[in-house]
C-alpha cells in the first residue's frame, strides 16, 4: 500500500530539480500507461494502480524490477497533476535516448526553438508521430519532455519519437548538406515552395518566432501565408507545424 512517504515522492516529481534528481518521470492515465507497459525499453521504477485496475490488467503488470502497489482512488488524487484521477500511475527510469545520424540525413526532422509551453511541445512531438518525423530536436530553452503535462499531450507519442535536446549549431556541423527551412513571416510561401524530403524544419515560439542566433542559419525561409479573407496575427505553433509538415509529406508523395 501508500505510505505516506511514497506519495510525497510521487509529487515531487511534478518538479524538474526532483525528476532530475532522481532521474525518474511520471506517466498519468490508461492509455499512455498501457503502451508503456508494452515498451521493455523503459525500465518502470513503481505501478501505482487502485485495485479494480489492477485485477484487470495483471497480464501486463509483470515487469522486472517494477513494484506494483495499490492506491485509492484518494491517493492517486493526491499524487496527479490531472483535473481527475486517472486509475493508473507509472514511475519510470528517464531513457537515454540517442539520434540516428542516417535516419536524419534521410528524413525530416523538427528543430523547436523557445517552445516553452509543455501542452505545445506535447503536441508537436504528437503531430512529428502522425507524419512519422522520427526525430524532434528542441533547445535548451523549451519546455522539459517529461513534464507530465508534455507527456500526456503526446498521448503516447514520445515513446516513439526521438526527443533530444541539441544547440542548433551542433546539428548544422553535424548535417550541414540539410536544407534548413523555417517558418518566418518573410518567407516564401509554402504553397509554392518546391519542399525537400530531408531537412530541419525549424518552429519557433509563438511570442518571439525564430532566435537572432538561428535564422542566419536557415536557408530556406518559408511562410504559411494568411487567407485574404484571414484576420488573424499569427498561428499557434503546433497548428503552424502540423499545416507544414502535412505540405512536406505530400510533397514527398507527389513526385
Amino acid at each position: 500500500m501508500l505510505s505516506k512517504n511514497k506519495i510525497k515522492y510521487l509529487r515531487s516529481l511534478k518538479l524538474n530539480k526532483f525528476r532530475q534528481m532522481y532521474n525518474n518521470f511520471v506517466v498519468e492515465g490508461e492509455k499512455i500507461a498501457l503502451e508503456l507497459l508494452k515498451d521493455r525499453e523503459i525500465e518502470i521504477e513503481n505501478i501505482i494502480a487502485t485495485k479494480d485496475w489492477i485485477a484487470n490488467h495483471e497480464d501486463l503488470l509483470p515487469r522486472f524490477g517494477a513494484i506494483i502497489l495499490e492506491g485509492k482512488e484518494k491517493d492517486l488524487a493526491q499524487i496527479s497533476s490531472l483535473k481527475t484521477a486517472p486509475p493508473v500511475i507509472i514511475i519510470a527510469k528517464k531513457p537515454i535516448i540517442e539520434e540516428t545520424p542516417t535516419l536524419v540525413r534521410a528524413d525530416l526532422s523538427l528543430y523547436l526553438d523557445r517552445i516553452q509551453n509543455p501542452g505545445n511541445l506535447g503536441t508537436i512531438i504528437r503531430i512529428a508521430d502522425w507524419f512519422g518525423i522520427p526525430h524532434v530536436f528542441c533547445s535548451a530553452e523549451c519546455a522539459d519532455l517529461f513534464n507530465p503535462k508534455t507527456l500526456q499531450s503526446t498521448m503516447g507519442a514520445f515513446l516513439r519519437v526521438k526527443v533530444i535536446v541539441k544547440d542548433f549549431a551542433e546539428i548544422k556541423s553535424d548535417y550541414p548538406q540539410l536544407p534548413v527551412y523555417g517558418t518566418v513571416l518573410e518567407g516564401a510561401s509554402i504553397y509554392e515552395k518546391k519542399l525537400s524530403n530531408a531537412g530541419i524544419i525549424v518552429i519557433g515560439s509563438e511570442g518571439k518566432g525564430i532566435s537572432d542566433t538561428i535564422r542566419p542559419l536557415i536557408n530556406e525561409p518559408i511562410s504559411i501565408p494568411l487567407h485574404p479573407n484571414g484576420g488573424a496575427e499569427s498561428l499557434n505553433a503546433g497548428v503552424a507545424t502540423g499545416i507544414v509538415c502535412a505540405l512536406f509529406r505530400k510533397s514527398a508523395l507527389s513526385r
